[in-house]
C-alpha cells in the first residue's frame, strides 16, 4: 500500500473512532510501527490530526488567530453563549476568558444584572463598560496577541486572590481521553490557574472543538463541573462526562 493511500486510510479510521494507535495501525495495515510514526508526523505537519504518546488525536480547527476565528461557527458559538449566559447570578463572582465564544457570551449579558466580572481579556472588559450594573476587575500582565490575553507571572499572581463562583473557560479541544486542550503552552497554564480559584468550572465548546485536541493539556474533563456545547457529543465523551457526574448541556 503507499504512503498516501495508507494515510487516506488512518484519516478514516480517526474520523470513525475520534482516536488511532499506533500499534493497532501497524497490525491493520502490516506494516512496521516505524512507518507508521512516520505517517502520523506527516500528517501533523499538514495539520490533520494531533499526535499523542501511543499515537493520534483529531487536530482541533480552532487555533486560529482571532480575527480568523470570529467567522467560524458563529452560529454554534451563538448557541452555546445562550445557554451559558443563563448560569450567570446576581452578586456572583464570575470569571470570564478570553476567545470569540467569550464575546458571545457578553454580548448576551441582561443590562439589569449585578455581578462582578474578573477577566484577563481586555477585549471582554471593554465590552462591559455599557453594563451599568456589572463590576469589572481587568486581571494585567504580558499581552498574548494570538488571543489577545493577559498572561505571565503577574496575572497568575493577581488571580491568586480571588475566589469566584464560576469561570467561563475557553478552550480548543474537548477529548474523551486528552480531556481540555489548547494551542499555547502558557495559556494553558493560565486557563488551569482560573480554574482553580473558581467554585465552578463552566467549558463553552462550539461544534469544531468536539473530540479535538490541541498540543497543550489544560487538564482532564474533571477540572469542570458543566460542559456546554453545541451538537451531539460522541459515545465516549458522554460516558466520560456521566462517569465523571459533569453536567453537558
Amino acid at each position: 500500500m503507499l504512503a498516501s493511500q495508507r494515510k487516506k486510510v488512518i484519516l478514516e479510521l480517526l474520523a470513525q473512532h475520534k482516536q488511532v494507535l499506533s500499534r493497532e495501525l501497524s497490525q491493520k495495515l502490516m506494516i512496521s510501527e516505524d512507518s507508521i510514526r512516520r505517517d502520523l508526523r506527516e500528517l501533523a505537519a499538514e495539520g490533520l490530526l494531533q499526535r499523542v504518546h501511543g499515537g493520534a488525536l483529531p487536530a482541533s480547527a480552532a487555533t486560529a488567530p482571532i480575527e480568523t476565528r470570529k467567522n467560524v461557527q458563529n452560529r454554534s458559538k451563538q448557541k452555546v453563549a445562550e445557554k451559558a449566559v443563563k448560569l450567570i447570578q446576581p452578586g456572583q463572582v464570575v470569571m470570564i476568558d478570553g476567545g470569540t465564544t467569550a464575546h458571545e457570551l457578553v454580548a448576551r449579558i441582561p443590562q439589569d444584572i449585578a455581578f462582578t466580572v474578573v477577566t484577563h481579556s481586555p477585549g471582554i472588559a471593554v465590552s462591559l463598560v455599557d453594563h451599568p450594573q456589572v463590576e469589572v476587575i481587568v486581571i494585567g500582565g504580558r499581552l498574548f496577541k494570538h488571543s489577545v490575553v493577559t498572561v505571565g507571572s503577574a496575572m497568575i499572581d493577581a488571580i491568586s486572590h480571588i475566589n469566584a463562583d464560576l469561570f467561563f473557560m475557553g478552550v480548543t479541544g474537548i477529548h474523551a481521553s486528552a480531556g481540555f486542550t489548547t494551542g499555547d503552552y502558557e495559556e494553558a497554564c493560565v486557563k488551569r490557574a482560573l480554574s482553580q480559584r473558581a467554585a465552578e468550572t463552566v467549558v463553552m465548546a462550539s461544534a469544531e472543538k468536539m473530540s479535538a485536541a490541541s498540543a497543550f493539556a489544560i487538564g482532564p474533563l474533571s477540572l469542570a463541573s458543566t460542559i456546554i456545547i453545541d451538537g451531539e457529543p460522541d459515545a465516549a465523551l458522554r460516558e466520560a462526562c456521566a462517569k465523571q457526574q459533569i453536567a453537558l448541556l
